[in-house]
């Protein structure tokens, strides 16, 4: 079936890499802006107890129209609460639409409005049947059954069924998007409305990782995004803005509310502000600072977590940060306290782990604490490595994003009192994830890094020494062990103790230095209403509407 193109403007993607990462945390529902709050995802029945489980939803309605029919901008609604235009901005330009080659912050917060997958996560962090109208797991978390909805449509308006949904997870196992993926040894159409996945070997944590868009064949994805979610996209000018329009196919009738988001380009946190200030953005994501500058009498804020991990990243096999003791002497040498009051103006709470503090139920607090400054510790754990001396190296930071820039230079402070000098080289943020992060040419850098899905394995996962996300090249043997076997225990209590367990080693082992997870206001325009937090870095149009 041939699909016709709706998007007027089209861009060329030149990034192949697909990157669960967190961009930054500054003043923006974008790439710099943390888009969720600390609501911790609890353990489902599916997870704790391994029976069959069955998940459904209550079936909605769609326009009718033909397969291959081009999209149209459907005419503003006049009920109430429907209709309007909510203004937005963003900092990071994309670099591709195809949800699996580029998940960029920024992008990736956008293509949560446009892609959906079997299931998808709701704003209390469960997971909720989105493609899919309900699933069954099999007792021993080795096969998932998924019924699709019927008459489900792509936002072009052309009939979604099983064979879709087979192909976009072949083809998700074949970029090899996740290693949860890895066990995958089955993906089966059972009719048209009905897809089977086997697994060679029990994962209880496998659903989160279905979140992955549902995407039809054929269809030139990088430049013309087709998808299952409450919009499309419109048009879009490089550099300047990227306008969603409502999918008027979608299958959660009413939603979304507003007939288009306008998402404005710009340049810094200080011009975010300003369009704010000015009207001509509806909604931003502010720091302390930029919050005592808003009229507190025309917005409404929320205060709300980045749902990542800021840390200093070490590369584990640049010298001489191969020698844990030296990684070690870093971590006790850095104030996280300082750097959450001076970077962020005191809003974060300290994250001693990769994994998020949101994510409660598995997270180990008491990591937060394993490294309490010791300027003294420091110099021994460097005298023992024979680095007593003092040594020099390059922390690269995207420039973009000032509170990482920010922290880098506290941190350079921070270091001198152990005789070590940290240059700051800042970067623009395709060299970052061309040179940093998809080469590897680093020796220390810092952002925050978020998970792709609801679970610990998400945040956990890039660590295992064969990951294609593990761009610190931590390598450990027992980590590796100990991954995989938390991947196959079924007893929830047990799959707990494992993933905090990896938590304790990486944290013993310095793999980095887990700062914070960053928090900032939302400013929401008092017009609107709806916004919701997740504890996932999207930005979810589809709840806001106007008074």
């Amino acid at each position: 079936m041939k699909r016709k193109s709706h998007i007027g403007t089209k861009i060329m993607a030149f990034l192949t890499l697909a990157i669960i990462l967190l961009a930054g945390c500054q003043a923006s529902p974008s790439a710099s802006a943390p888009q969720a709050s600390a609501v911790a995802p609890q353990p489902s029945a599916s997870a704790s107890e391994p029976s069959v489980v069955t998940s459904s939803a209550p079936e909605t309605s769609a326009p009718e129209a033909s397969a291959g029919d081009p999209i149209q901008a459907t005419e503003p609604s006049s009920q109430a609460g429907q209709g309007g235009e909510l203004k937005a901005s963003y900092s990071t330009e994309p670099t591709t639409w195809d949800p699996y080659l580029s998940e960029g912050a920024d992008v990736r917060s956008i293509l949560f409005n446009i892609y959906e997958g079997l299931v998808k996560p709701s704003s209390n962090g469960d997971l909720v049947p989105a493609v899919a109208e309900s699933y069954e797991i099999s007792s021993d978390a080795t096969t998932y059954t998924f019924t699709l909805r019927k008459d489900g449509k792509f936002s072009d308006g052309s009939v979604l069924d099983s064979a879709d949904v087979v192909y976009s997870l072949n083809r998700a196992k074949e970029l090899e998007l996740s290693s949860a993926l890895k066990s995958v040894s089955g993906i089966e159409a059972s009719g048209s409305n009905q897809v089977v996945i086997t697994l060679s070997e029990p994962d209880v944590d496998f659903l989160p990782y279905l979140t992955l868009a549902i995407l039809p064949e054929g269809v030139d994805l990088a430049n013309d995004p087709v998808g299952t979610g409450p919009f499309i996209l419109e048009s879009y000018a490089a550099e300047e803005e990227i306008v969603l329009g409502r999918n008027p196919y979608y299958w959660n009738e009413g939603h979304p509310h507003l007939d288009k988001v306008t998402l404005r380009k710009t340049a810094s946190v200080e011009a975010t502000v300003m369009a704010l200030q000015a009207g001509t953005i509806d909604i931003a994501s502010l720091t302390l600072e930029n919050y005592g500058l808003i009229d507190k009498t025309k917005f409404n804020f929320t205060e709300r977590g980045s749902a990542s991990v800021q840390q200093l990243n070490l590369n584990n096999i640049k010298e001489p940060f191969t020698d844990p003791k030296v990684r070690q002497a870093i971590s006790y040498a850095v104030n996280v306290q300082e750097i959450i009051d001076l970077a962020n103006g005191g809003l974060g709470s300290k994250a001693g782990t990769p994994v998020i503090p949101g994510l409660s139920a598995y997270y180990d607090e008491t990591l937060e604490s394993s490294y309490p400054t010791d300027i003294e510790k420091a110099k021994s754990l460097l005298a023992e490595a024979g680095k007593g001396e003092g040594f020099a190296f390059d922390i690269t930071v995207p420039s973009n994003y000032a509170v990482h820039v920010n922290t880098a230079q506290i941190i350079s402070q921070q270091l001198q009192k152990i005789n070590v000098t940290a240059n700051i080289v800042q970067v623009d943020w395709a060299t970052w994830l061309s040179q940093v992060y998809q080469g590897r040419d680093f020796e220390a850098t810092i952002i925050s890094i978020d998970g792709s899905v609801l679970s610990p394995g998400s945040f956990l996962s890039r660590y295992v020494s064969t990951s294609g996300s593990n761009f610190f090249n931590y390598s450990s043997e027992t980590y590796d062990t100990l991954y995989a076997e938390a991947q196959k225990e079924l007893d929830l209590a047990k799959r707990v103790s494992l993933y905090k367990d990896l938590q304790k080693l990486l944290s013993a082992d310095a793999a980095n230095v887990y700062i914070q997870d960053i928090k900032t206001y939302v400013a929401l325009s008092n017009v609107f209403e709806g916004y919701e937090d997740y504890p996932l870095y999207v930005t979810d149009f589809s709840t806001i509407k106007l008074k």
